[in-house]
């Protein structure tokens, strides 16, 4: 009887683990601009696509300026090298599950709330220029697992003594 939500970015994939394994089917320098669809990462459609503009992308990866050419990512140099045909996309994809659990009538009075959290969030880094992936990488959390507890010592009048001290504080 305890209140239960849930959140997802639209997305192929079910986990983490699938995320993964489609970045780490993009070979840079080798993938097309084209195949990114197929592997589940759709620039164009994709409703949780960042478009990161060239400064951004080079602020990104190169932050040092005394780092040389030689000393970045043979696909991070091809991108300071293309200059403005460079574009960065940041893929975001997530599925977190919410759920109260405890007491029904501590939580239905306000009293004390605990709610479970798990789920997992996977970012993806694509870099691109000319038509072909330059550079690829990946972060994100596997697994999310954590509570939230929230007590309410005057239940439901909880409410009333915040708002009763904030007009105190006028």
């Amino acid at each position: 009887m305890l209140p239960r939500s849930s959140s997802r970015t639209p997305g192929n994939f079910a986990n983490f683990e699938s995320a993964r394994d489609a970045v780490q089917r993009i070979v840079p320098l080798e993938t097309r601009f084209s195949e990114l669809k197929e592997l589940g990462f759709d620039p164009d459609a994709g409703s949780n696509v960042t478009l990161i503009p060239y400064p951004d992308v080079v602020a990104r990866l190169a932050p040092y300026p005394a780092l040389t050419l030689q000393q970045l990512d043979p696909g991070v140099r091809k991108c300071v090298e293309d200059q403005a045909a460079c574009r960065g996309y940041l893929f975001h994809f997530e599925r977190q599950g919410r759920r109260r659990t405890g007491s029904f009538w501590l939580d239905f009075l306000n009293i004390r709330r605990v709610t479970e959290v798990t789920g997992w969030s996977f970012d993806a880094l694509v870099i691109v220029s000319n038509g072909t992936v330059l550079f690829r990488n990946f972060a994100g959390q596997p697994q999310i697992d954590r509570f939230e507890r929230q007590s309410n010592p005057l239940g439901p009048l909880q409410p009333a003594g915040e708002a009763a001290g904030a007009l105190l504080k006028r």
